[in-house]
């Protein structure tokens, strides 16, 4: 097997769980395939020229209309599982922010919708590894 037999495309994407101080969290209702009409976290591909948390911070503006500074991004972790993504190999990074309760939200972009969801009472399934991502980032 040569090296070209061996290459596969890697898309680099961000997330972002986005959480109040009472433990409420952002969600996306998607509005495209793959999961159309699952909830996920904001997220989507990083642009070049662009690392993953300015990624993450103007995702999460574009999807929810919530600024927050990349500089406030806590980084929580890679995913890279193969299977992570119907469409491909997508590898991303995750981050969390705090945001005060109340902080109003707009669905944009590639959301249908957007809302707060208590942690003890979310959506049964999540698309793609977010329940994963969601689990690492409120397990500390």
């Amino acid at each position: 097997m040569t090296d070209t037999d061996m290459s596969e495309t890697i898309h680099y994407t961000a997330d972002v769980v986005a959480l109040t101080p009472g433990g409420d969290v952002l969600l996306i209702e998607r509005d495209w395939p793959p999961y159309k009409g699952a909830w996920a976290l904001p997220g989507g591909r990083v642009n070049r020229g662009e690392t993953s948390r300015a990624a993450a911070a103007r995702e999460l503006k574009e999807e929810t209309g919530v600024h927050v500074a990349a500089a406030d991004l806590r980084q929580i972790g890679v995913w890279d599982s193969p299977e992570r993504d119907p469409r491909g190999r997508y590898v991303t990074v995750a981050y969390a922010a705090v945001v005060p309760a109340g902080t109003r939200i707009i669905a944009g972009d590639d959301a249908r919708t957007a809302r707060w969801w208590p942690l003890d009472d979310l959506p049964e399934h999540l698309a793609f590894d977010h329940a994963d991502i969601l689990s690492a980032a409120t397990a500390s």
